[in-house]
């Protein structure tokens, strides 16, 4: 009676982790920073900052790993389970919601990686408030400003620092872009 039902031998084993070992499950810093760069820009936004996921989420690059909206993941265009190489043409930047839904689907076309997406849609002045909060500085092309302290808010300090505080594109009493 043989005791291979279903389980591998420990030699096809061994080798099953030898070759997983020459095939790196993760993408390297240099694969991620050509992913990033390949990945659409969002209009008016800093491209060091933020880009447009596979299906057009923004997201912003100090929120990778994460759950939220606006945070993402560097995911494999063919799964790695499928034989996906952890190589730069190989990566997209997807949504973490979107990327946990599409698990290792392959060919997954846009309008199905979009049903997957979160619900929220931010305007021009939320995306300033959270890049303020995370990067202390908002940085729009052709134009940056700084974090006014609250002390030079109530008057009661004036900056040596010579970059402007910001003023933001649009009315106090409007959420609107």
């Amino acid at each position: 009676m043989s005791s291979e039902s279903g389980s591998s031998s420990p030699r096809a084993r061994g080798a099953r982790r030898e070759k997983e070992e020459e095939r790196p499950r993760f993408f390297d810093s240099k694969a991620k920073s050509i992913c990033w760069a390949s990945a659409e820009t969002v209009p008016g936004r800093h491209p060091e900052r933020w880009r447009k996921d596979a299906a057009g989420n923004i997201v912003c690059k100090r929120f990778c790993n994460c759950q939220g909206c606006l945070c993402f993941e560097y995911d494999h265009i063919i799964p790695y389970s499928k034989g996906g190489e952890s190589v730069a043409e190989n990566c997209q930047i997807l949504q973490t919601r979107v990327n946990r839904l599409k698990s290792d689907k392959q060919e997954v076309d846009s309008s199905q990686l979009k049903s997957y997406s979160c619900d929220i849609k931010f305007t021009d002045k939320e995306l300033d408030i959270i890049e303020m909060a995370v990067y202390g500085d908002v940085i729009r092309p052709g134009n940056q400003c700084r974090c006014r302290t609250v002390a030079e808010m109530l008057g009661m300090y004036k900056s040596k620092d010579r970059m402007a505080a910001c003023k933001l594109p649009y009315n106090d009493d409007s959420s609107q872009p």
